[in-house]
């Protein structure tokens, strides 16, 4: 494949990357743009798994973009209904036949002589090399691993008769009808699993080391439905993203401010919906937002429990055996199938390395600028959503926030923009200081810092973000730019290869 050049480049076409890049294609149509996805098709996590039960976690009011929204009287959208959501935008903004699908990155090299990133791939599907540049790289890759998951190895699982499988692996056709399954986990991808599966499976058991806070939520929207027989539909959309964001920032801030009384309203909501549990099972030893709360749309897996169709033990792994997993209280649980929902195998980058004129960059050492572009590295955005908040809304204000800087640049005349520290703001603590699910904690090392002030601090708070990063100056004094550079205004052939279409 010939090397051909774009003014920008994405990586990712899931949410965030057709996200970023309708912001871009409609503040910005005249510059060239070129979107890199591994997959073949768009939709990023929602095209990758494909367990049964597969849904958002947040709302689709304010899960989905804000310039398109989502008509939907169903509160938690399904898998295929997101990957058909992001297909259809995708489409609707010009940005398919941007796509280049079957890419696996390698690296992305940043010349400072030349000032363009060369980003190095393979397509994957014929091993040939495809390298193209660009002017300014965005990542919209996400963080974690789209190969495997995170998957234990559990003490004599070879002389398991049944099938062990990570969900991140499990086709949407698994049979698992009439089977014991063991989901092992208690995170989001358990809780969507367990109620998924007791409809057909002859028992459905989550083994769990310790709990976790669910919420029991209706999946569907009655005050939208009302106000749809008065009001636009772009009116009731508009209200019903304003209500749900604040409803959730509310309630994260209240778990921050008074801990201890919100982890009694959790507790005693969980024991109400799932009565004939004993307590132990869902009583977590850490505070509500310590980890993300788990959304039962209509209650379903509470439902199941009570149902019998399903329930929890709470213990660690001694051992498998032919027919099922021991416990450390000697317990056997008996199993055909082993679902590992042990959680993800953190990835930035999309697995390529990032360097600077040849020589790695060390993330770690690096710090993360308003969330949205990293010390020391020019031209470069890093989209990366909410942990405490539907993914998208810090991916939007994001991509606002890149199209701001495109035009400042371009009205002052200048090509490279780079976030630069001269008041040693660094700290010890990572993008994700305070949040601690397992996969978090496991990749704490390969995360980017944040400093003692802002813009370096990551708020998650998405008020503050959206001042900071929609109307707050672009050219604050920390963002260093600089005009073309001597070598390439000295060279009309390249000056015009690098800006070229």
């Amino acid at each position: 494949m010939a090397l051909k050049h774009y003014d920008i480049i994405i990586i990712g076409a899931g949410l965030s990357g057709i996200g970023t890049a309708c912001h871009i294609a409609r503040e910005h149509p005249e510059k060239s743009l070129a979107i890199l996805e591994r997959r073949e098709n768009v939709g990023g996590t929602w095209d990758l798994f494909r367990y049964p039960g597969i849904r958002s976690d947040s709302d689709m009011a304010s899960f989905g973009f804000n310039f398109k929204p989502w008509y939907s009287e169903n509160v938690l959208a399904q898998g295929d209904d997101i990957r058909e959501y992001v297909r259809e935008t995708a489409e609707e903004f010009g940005l398919y036949e941007k796509v280049k699908f079957g890419l696996k990155l390698k690296n992305s090299n940043w010349s400072t002589r030349d000032q363009k990133w060369t980003v190095s791939s393979v397509q994957e599907a014929t091993g040939e090399e495809a390298v193209l540049s660009c002017n300014f790289l965005i990542n919209c890759a996400g963080y974690y691993n789209f190969d495997q998951g995170y998957r234990p190895s559990f003490p004599k699982e070879d002389v398991f008769k049944g099938d062990i499988v990570h969900p991140q692996s499990l086709p949407d056709d698994f049979d698992y009808s009439g089977k014991k399954v063991v989901v092992i986990g208690s995170g989001a991808t358990a809780v969507t699993l367990v109620p998924a599966m007791a409809n057909k499976a002859a028992k459905v058991t989550m083994l769990q080391r310790s709990p976790t806070y669910i919420m029991a939520l209706p999946n569907t929207d009655k005050v939208s439905m009302v106000l749809n027989k008065v009001l636009p539909k772009a009116w009731v959309f508009k209200l019903a993203r304003r209500r749900n964001i604040l409803f959730q920032r509310a309630l994260y801030l209240a778990c921050q401010r008074w801990p201890n009384a919100m982890r009694k309203m959790f507790l005693s909501h969980m024991y109400k919906h799932a009565p004939n549990v004993n307590k132990r099972h869902l009583t977590p030893e850490y505070m509500p937002w310590d980890q993300r709360l788990c959304a039962a749309p209509d209650g379903d897996f509470f439902e199941s429990l009570r149902s019998e169709k399903a329930n929890i033990v709470t213990d660690h792994i001694d051992r498998f055996d032919e027919t099922g997993i021991v416990l450390k209280t000697g317990q056997h649980i008996a199993a055909d199938i082993v679902v590992a929902a042990t959680g993800l195998d953190v990835q930035l980058m999309g697995g390529a390395t990032l360097s600077i004129d040849n020589e790695e960059v060390n993330l770690p050492k690096k710090m993360a600028y308003k969330g949205i572009m990293i010390q020391d590295v020019p031209n470069y955005g890093w989209i990366f959503g909410y942990t405490n908040a539907p993914w998208t809304l810090k991916c939007d204000i994001g991509g606002r926030y890149l199209c701001r800087l495109f035009t400042h640049m371009d009205k002052v005349g200048m090509s490279v923009a780079t976030a630069v520290d001269t008041d040693n703001n660094t700290t010890d603590a990572s993008v994700l200081d305070g949040f601690a699910p397992g996969y978090i904690v496991r990749a704490i090392d390969k995360m980017p810092r944040q400093g003692r002030i802002d813009p370096w601090r990551i708020t998650m708070h998405y008020g503050k973000d959206k001042k900071m990063l929609v109307k707050d100056p672009v050219d604050d004094g920390i963002l260093q730019f600089e005009a073309v550079s001597s070598y390439l205004s000295q060279e009309p052939d390249l000056l015009q290869q690098a800006s070229r279409a």
